[in-house]
């Protein structure tokens, strides 16, 4: 024990620095930072050094010892507290296993207190904060099968039978490709998830239009468009009937098309951003346009994106905005970045060195693979999201449970290349997409500013994707009337909340003031408990027209006609 104290400092003091390459993966593979004495890599430009005040040192220093002595004198009595990983009974009758975490969860500590005392910008300290967040997730003692008491009493138990099991799950998903998070054995896309009745009308090398058949006896005369992110499958949006945002649509009498899009393969390794506004958003708004046509007089329709769907959609209709089309009556953008001035956690991944980089590798060609993507996103939860199945999966041989969105969560997509770094450099990077006429796209300076039309922004409260801040800011932006919606959890459950569960709550301000930050917004805006469907809804219909007969048909029997079932054969490609 004494032993494992007198070393404990030295090892904290080490992990940090080695945190700076062991998390580098995440960026690009290269170090984000360098603590002295750590050697120059060959090649690598000059990166800032870190230090840490002598007087934070030493106090941290000091905390240690002190508490490394309580520890020591508690013995093998010693208890790890507040984590949940160690809560388990067979954590509190192995002396050697509790022990073990207690140690290991005030070495965390400390590093992290180093992480947050070290002289660096914000951003510097953050990515710092990442890197030794990961080395903390990965050197769990929960990780090891040694020092897993829960492990190592499931194999006693089963006679070595779940270390099998374990090595079997490891093996299919290295073949697979990677981790996983739930029995998706137990779902097939058309089957049991995406299961809303509808047809394609419309397709072409970047997407396909579905149409879902009404569920009402007379629909809105303006047609309902929803553009979901292209990073991940649109069938999130609809998962099951009972938690289906386009059913829910489908039922307030809306007539409703989504766009599905293509998983990228070879053949759209050159694809740009400008193709998928052109050739995707603004030929959805049209076609949409087209087949409503003979029913709808004003000619407009209702549009929704999601996450990257809603900056795609928002660039669309800003580049139509300056030929001079208004082919909306309203927008609703659902956890969407248009301002990316806070992008939370992701902001430490991209700098210029990480852009001219990825810019370098792909910018003329070529795929960003969607697992990159998935692991990118899974890491940044990484006690949730990776190690709690590596010991579910592989320690304990278990199977990990049926549950539809994890099967979603892990069915990739791929992106284009030339797509991929356009965005990046444009909108997390330089964040011009929130500047007037600093953008130019499909040959239109874009202006935000031209999208003059009643807009809903819905943001969530616990987003680590798009930060609540990040979708507020939103209202900043867009002149037209608006209403904004905070509502609790985070970027998918959030969006996610169907009223018959009467789960979590939502905040709105009734005074219609948009002041320049969302904690100001939240000030004067009350909680109400539900979700905020409902809300929208309301919102939605007064924005969709006149009620006419439900067509009786897909398309509109002439140009556009039924080619295929929903969810059709893009959705069901894999990356």
């Amino acid at each position: 024990m004494q032993k494992a104290f007198s070393d404990g400092w030295a090892q904290a003091m080490q992990a940090v620095q080695q945190a700076a390459v062991q998390g580098a993966a995440a960026f690009g593979g290269k170090p984000l930072w360098q603590l002295p004495p750590m050697p120059e890599l060959p090649g690598m430009p000059e990166l800032p050094r870190l230090s840490v005040p002598p007087e934070k040192l030493k106090a941290i220093q000091e905390d240690y010892v002190a508490e490394a002595t309580a520890l020591w004198r508690q013995g093998l009595e010693a208890r790890p507290e507040g984590d949940r990983r160690f809560a388990g009974e067979a954590w509190g009758s192995n002396p050697f296993s509790s022990f073990s975490a207690a140690v290991y969860l005030l070495n965390a500590r400390t590093m992290l207190r180093m992480a947050e005392a070290a002289e660096a910008d914000a951003k510097t300290r953050a990515r710092l904060r990442f890197a030794v967040e990961q080395w903390m997730a990965a050197a769990a003692p929960s990780n090891s099968l040694a020092l897993n008491p829960e492990a190592q009493k499931k194999a006693i138990e089963s006679r070595g039978e779940s270390i099998a099991r374990g090595i079997q799950n490891l093996l299919h998903d290295v073949k697979q490709g990677h981790l996983s998070m739930t029995d998706e054995s137990a779902f097939e896309v058309g089957r049991n998830v995406a299961t809303t009745e509808g047809a394609v009308v419309f397709e072409n090398e970047l997407f396909q239009l579905l149409e879902y058949r009404p569920l009402t006896a007379k629909v809105h005369e303006r047609p309902f468009l929803l553009v979901p992110p292209c990073i991940n499958k649109f069938y999130i949006l609809d998962l099951q009937p009972e938690n289906s945002l386009i059913r829910y649509a489908n039922e307030q009498g809306h007539r409703v098309f989504v766009v599905s899009w293509r998983n990228p393969d070879e053949s759209l390794r050159d694809a740009t951003w400008d193709q998928y506004i052109e050739d995707a958003a603004i030929r959805a708004i049209h076609v949409v346009q087209e087949i409503s046509a003979p029913a709808n007089k004003s000619g407009k329709i209702n549009a929704l994106g999601f996450c990257v769907g809603g900056t795609i959609l928002s660039t669309a209709l800003a580049v139509l905005a300056a030929r001079g089309e208004k082919p909306a009556a309203s927008l609703t953008l659902l956890t969407t970045f248009l301002d990316f001035s806070d992008t939370g956690i992701l902001d430490i991944f991209v700098d210029e060195q990480m852009v001219k980089y990825r810019e370098l590798q792909l910018g003329n060609g070529g795929l960003l693979p969607g697992g990159d993507l998935a692991s990118t996103f899974s890491f940044l939860r990484p006690n949730d999201l990776v190690w709690n199945y590596v010991v579910g999966n592989y320690l304990k041989g278990e199977t990990p449970p049926a549950f539809d969105l994890l099967y979603w969560n892990s069915d990739a997509t791929n992106l284009p290349g030339p797509f991929y770094v356009w965005y990046l450099r444009n909108t997390y990077h330089e964040n011009k997409l929130a500047r007037p006429n600093a953008l130019t796209v499909c040959g239109e300076k874009i202006d935000l500013g031209r999208i003059d039309i009643p807009t809903y922004i819905y943001g969530s409260r616990e987003d680590h994707i798009v930060p609540i801040g990040g979708a507020y800011a939103s209202t900043q932006l867009l002149p037209g009337s608006k209403r904004f919606v905070m509502g609790a959890s985070g970027h998918i459950a959030g969006v996610i909340n169907p009223p018959a569960k009467k789960k979590r709550s939502h905040w709105i301000r009734e005074d219609g003031k948009f002041p320049k930050t969302q904690a100001e917004w939240l000030a004067g805006a009350t909680e109400h408990p539900g979700s905020w469907w409902p809300d929208w809804a309301q919102w939605l219909k007064g924005h969709g027209g006149r009620l006419i007969p439900a067509p009786k048909t897909y398309g509109n029997g002439k140009a556009y006609k039924a080619i295929e079932p929903a969810p059709g054969h893009y959705v069901k490609a894999k990356a």
